[in-house]
């Protein structure tokens, strides 16, 4: 079988240009790390720019974009520059998001909606739509960043527009990979379940929610960021070329049971 099966061309980004949303901490940070050392020239965007310069300090192949999702003419001023400087996008990561109030569906707001819908919708989709005439010349993969709230309800932590908005993210990831396969895009979903990260941090210091999270977790619970890096590559790199339309769950088998 005359096919190069090592890992490192499997998941080997050489040459690709990558644009990461939510990148200055938890997840983001960690999908940065992994995108680079596999080789990528990966574009870090978050609203906090001393943290994106933190992560990229004195390292070639990160380049560094404050950007707001929820803005739509950032967002705009953001592919027209990745388009200027690296004449191409390879691979577009939306990890951005918000979990808002956490309050109980009768107690949120219009406005707490609203946000949850700009930011972990209706960023995507705009990013996904001003991505598209630049990756449609070459082809590439997209990887939405849900959540096992995208996939099932929790209901124990209430978040019913934040569960609505990745419901969203999930359905929108399905119809993108069905539209753009014919322009050799792969659009893809990773749910991600409770990590250590600063969104997930109030829960794992509440002991009431921690022990319920940790009993109906199979696997241990509150996992690090780096453990869904995996997950990440596959889905971005040549070793998942035939996988689209797919949300991969990287929950301990929350989500199984």
């Amino acid at each position: 079988m005359d096919v190069d099966l090592r890992p490192e061309r499997l998941f080997g980004l050489d040459g690709r240009v990558a644009v990461l949303t939510g990148a200055s901490s938890g997840l983001g940070a960690a999908f940065a790390e992994a995108l680079h050392a596999a080789g990528a020239t990966v574009v870090i965007t978050a609203r906090r720019a001393d943290r994106l310069n933190q992560l990229a300090a004195g390292r070639p192949r990160f380049d560094l974009v404050p950007c707001d999702v929820s803005d739509a003419e950032q967002l705009r001023a953001l592919v027209a520059g990745v388009h200027e400087r690296h004449a191409r996008i390879d691979i577009l990561v939306n990890n951005a998001g918000n979990s808002g109030p956490g309050r109980p569906a009768q107690s949120e707001t219009d406005a707490d909606t609203e946000l949850l819908l700009d930011v972990n919708f209706r960023a995507p989709l705009r990013l996904c739509r001003l991505a598209f005439p630049v990756m449609r010349r070459t082809g590439g993969a997209i990887v939405n960043v849900t959540s096992i709230s995208g996939l099932v309800g929790v209901g124990t932590i209430p978040q019913a527009s934040y569960v609505a908005s990745k419901h969203a993210l999930t359905g929108l990831t399905r119809e993108l990979a069905l539209e753009w396969a014919r322009f050799s895009i792969r659009v893809n979903a990773l749910a991600p379940g409770f990590f250590r990260t600063e969104m997930t941090g109030v829960l794992e210091h509440d002991d009431r929610r921690r022990d319920w999270i940790r009993a109906n977790t199979p696997l241990p619970a509150f996992a690090d960021p780096v453990q869904a890096v995996g997950a990440l590559l596959l889905l971005v790199s040549d070793a998942g070329s035939y996988i689209t339309g797919e949300t991969i769950a990287v929950d301990g088998g929350w989500t199984a049971r």
